[in-house]
């Protein structure tokens, strides 16, 4: 037995209005997609949040981009374990299906998951250690890069961990065999970006100058 209710009447109102618009005079491109498959150029790696969204930062179409969202942006080390990883599994059919030219980690400002791992690992949110915790095991991945930023002004240290957030993962992703098999090939770039969520900005890692730079 499962508890699914319908949807709430503001969402289906919404649902008939892209349909009767948005969709409408885009028939044929639609159509065009679904016959055809997707041919993403690009993967975005983001966070849950509801504040961060992708395709409209980029203006991007229907089609465009592969998107993986999940707590605080983050991609784990390349486990071949056997067992279930969402994450992983999003990236190996982006990079060896879609073959996609481009992956994108994209980190935020303001990062609940991050501000969480930030107070697990100061002992402020004990209850993340438990190892009944979804969200805590999952910032775990996070969890060295603690002692990198704790020595800063408490100020900087959130803001410093969203970076790490998104420097932990790029090295994570070349930690899988055929993604930095296509990178030193040439058929694949990493990016690394921060969104601003306050003023709308976006930082990209520049590796030749080892920082976050505005875009």
């Amino acid at each position: 037995m499962h508890n699914a209710k319908p949807l709430p009447q503001y969402l289906v109102s919404r649902f008939h209005g892209w349909h009767a618009t948005t969709f409408a005079e885009n028939r044929a491109w639609y159509g065009r997609l679904a016959e055809d498959g997707q041919h993403p150029r690009a993967m975005v790696i983001s966070c849950c949040d509801s504040r961060v969204h992708v395709t409209s930062i980029f203006g991007a179409d229907t089609g465009e981009f592969f998107i993986h969202r999940n707590i605080a942006n983050l991609v784990p080390p390349y486990t071949p374990d056997g067992h279930q990883h969402g994450t992983s599994a999003a990236v190996e059919y982006a990079v060896t299906a879609l073959k996609v030219a481009h992956l994108i980690v994209m980190g935020h400002t303001n990062c609940g998951g991050v501000a969480g791992c930030h107070a697990m690992c100061s002992g402020k949110a004990p209850e993340l250690e438990d190892e009944s915790s979804f969200v805590g095991r999952w910032m775990d991945i996070l969890r060295p890069s603690y002692d990198r930023v704790s020595g800063l002004p408490e100020s900087e240290q959130i803001p410093a961990l969203e970076r790490e957030a998104v420097m932990v993962s790029l090295e994570n992703l070349m930690g899988f065999p055929f993604i930095s098999e296509a990178v030193e090939a040439g058929r694949m770039t990493l990016h690394g970006l921060i969104h601003d969520i306050a003023d709308g900005s976006l930082f990209q890692f520049d590796g030749s100058k080892d920082q976050f730079v505005r875009v």
